[in-house]
Order: structure tokens, then sequence, then C-alpha cells
């Protein structure tokens, strides 16, 4: 991770978070008029978020179950067209991008397209752009840094907006424990 003198060089906030997460590569011949959008409200479950694990390899393992789970779920979804289902992934999100973990090893300079839905109310379906920045392979798996593109205020507002509210759920935890 990055040191404490470069994260206060960064423009917005940003908080580690689980949220529904699907990625896909833009082809060049998309490239043209890619432009973020909302695509309305939905709701979400409550989940509950297991403490980090300190061992390596059990990790990798607790990884690797939950990218079988989340295919057999997709899998289920493709079947069933009537429920879209948006596996989980923990984020690092900001105003200004957002880094994920992947199986897929994405390029410098990659554009994704983002289906995130954001667990504030209303829950909204964003189509958010991004430009790879940075790739690194880590314990098996790729951590991808992603700078928005194409995206209006409002939908930075709505992310804006779920940084902030989860800063303060993980500022009223700490001062009740």
């Amino acid at each position: 991770m990055a040191d404490s003198s470069e994260n206060n060089l960064r423009e917005f906030s940003r908080v580690d978070e689980v949220v529904p997460l699907e990625v896909r590569l833009i082809p060049p011949e998309e490239r043209q008029n890619i432009r973020s959008f909302i695509a309305g409200e939905a709701s979400l479950p409550e989940y509950q978020i297991p403490p980090e694990v300190d061992d390596i390899v059990l990790a990798a393992w607790l990884k690797m179950m939950n990218a079988k789970l989340d295919a057999i779920i997709s899998a289920l979804a493709d079947q069933n067209e009537k429920v879209p289902i948006i596996s989980q992934k923990m984020v690092n999100i900001s105003g200004g991008g957002l880094s994920f973990d992947s199986a897929e090893k994405y390029q410098s300079g990659n554009i994704l397209e983002m289906k995130i839905m954001l667990p504030i109310t209303p829950v909204y379906t964003l189509y958010i752009y991004g430009e790879v920045v940075d790739v690194r392979a880590k314990n098996g798996w790729y951590h991808t840094a992603v700078k928005f593109i194409n995206m209006d205020d409002e939908i930075r507002d709505h992310i804006v907006k779920f940084v902030f509210k989860t800063q303060r759920d993980i500022l009223r935890k700490k001062k009740r424990g």
C-alpha cells in the first residue's frame, strides 16, 4: 500500500468495502461513445462482512472458493434471466476511481465497464467506465487500479456520498467497540 504522504495527495476520500461489482473489458471498437450512467434503483440484501484473514494461504483458498461460488451463481443467473445477480467484491473506492482483485489480468490503458451497486438508499445500479492505471500480481490474483473516465458529477456524487456514509459507519463502530 502507498505511504501516507502519497495518500494525502489524492483528490477524494476512499474506503474499502464489499459491493456487488461486475467488470467487462471494453473492446477498442466500443470506446468511442462510452459514458457512465445510472440504470435505476434496486434492492440489496444485507451481508455480514467476515473479518480479514491474516493467513495468506487461507485467504487465497477463500478467494478461490468465492470465485467458484460466483461462477455457480452466475451460471444459475444465466439460466434464469429474471434474477440478475452481481458477485460481491472487496473494492477500494473513491470519487476518482477504484481498485479490486481480479482473476483476469488487465493491462494499463485498458478501458473497463464496471457495473456496481452501492448500498445506500436508494440503491442504484451504476455503469461506470474507467481506464486501468495499475495492475500488480498479488497471491495468484491481479490487483487492478482504475481511474474513472467519462463520468458526470451526479454519478460521482453518488460514489462520494457512499464513501462518506461508509466512513461514518466505520467511525461509529470504532466508537462503540
